[in-house]
C-alpha cells in the first residue's frame, strides 16, 4: 500500500533527513521558526495540551551561557549552529486547558490537580511536539540535531524556572561541510510490529 505523501516529502521529512553534526553560516529567520511552529501545533497530544515550551537562544550572550552546560562532544558544534532551541515541558499546562479544550474546560481539575500527574503527562506530551517540532524543522528545509547530552539541572537553573523541565536541546540550520554522520540501522518491521 502506497503513502499518500509523495516520495520527495517522504524523503525530506524521514529517509534522506538526518541529525546534522555541522551548519553553514545562513541564519535561521524568526519566520521561518513561526511557520514551523504554525505548522507543528497541529499535532495531537492528549487533551489538546500543549506544554512544550520553546526557549530561542539567539544572543551570544545566552549561547555562552547554554554551551557551557553541553556535554563535551556537543559543545563547538552548538556554539556554531545558527539558532539553538531549549525545549522544555511545562508542568503547569493545565492552565491552559480551559481555553484548548472548551468543550470540556473541567479536564483541568478532573484530571490534573495533582502535580505529579502533570509532570507525566507534560513529560509525554511535549516529548510528541518535540518530534513534531523536529519534522516541522525539515519541512521547513532546515536541519535539526536534537542533543540530550547536557547538564538538566544546569540548564533549568539558567534558563528555566521549576515549573519547566529541559528535554533536549536541537540546533537548527542549513546543513554544512560533512553535516552527517553514516545512517545507523534500524530495526525493521518484524522486530518492532506485533499484532494480536
Amino acid at each position: 500500500m502506497s503513502l499518500v505523501l509523495d516520495a520527495a516529502a517522504q524523503d525530506l521529512l524521514f529517509r534522506e533527513a538526518r541529525t546534522a553534526n555541522t551548519f553553514s553560516d545562513e541564519p535561521v529567520t524568526e519566520e521561518q521558526v513561526q511557520a514551523i511552529y504554525g505548522l507543528v501545533k497541529f499535532g495531537p497530544t492528549a487533551f489538546n495540551q500543549t506544554p512544550l515550551r520553546i526557549t530561542l537562544v539567539r544572543s551570544p550572550e545566552a549561547r555562552e551561557r547554554l554551551v557551557k552546560h553541553m556535554a563535551e562532544g556537543n559543545q563547538a558544534k552548538t556554539a556554531a549552529a545558527p539558532l539553538v532551541a531549549i525545549l522544555s515541558a511545562d508542568n503547569e499546562f493545565h492552565e491552559e486547558l480551559p481555553q484548548l479544550l472548551p468543550h470540556f474546560p473541567q479536564a483541568k481539575d478532573a484530571f490534573f490537580s495533582e502535580r505529579p500527574v502533570r509532570e507525566q503527562s507534560a513529560l509525554v506530551n511535549s516529548a510528541l511536539q518535540a518530534a513534531y517540532f523536529i519534522i516541522g524543522v525539515r519541512a521547513a528545509g532546515l536541519a535539526a540535531g536534537p542533543m540530550t547530552g547536557l547538564d538538566f539541572g544546569g540548564i533549568q537553573k539558567e534558563f528555566l524556572d521549576g515549573d519547566h523541565t529541559p528535554l533536549m536541546v536541537i540546533n537548527i540550520g542549513k546543513p554544512g561541510e560533512d553535516a552527517w554522520f553514516p545512517r545507523s540501522p534500524r530495526l525493521e518491521f518484524d522486530q518492532v510490529i506485533t499484532t494480536v
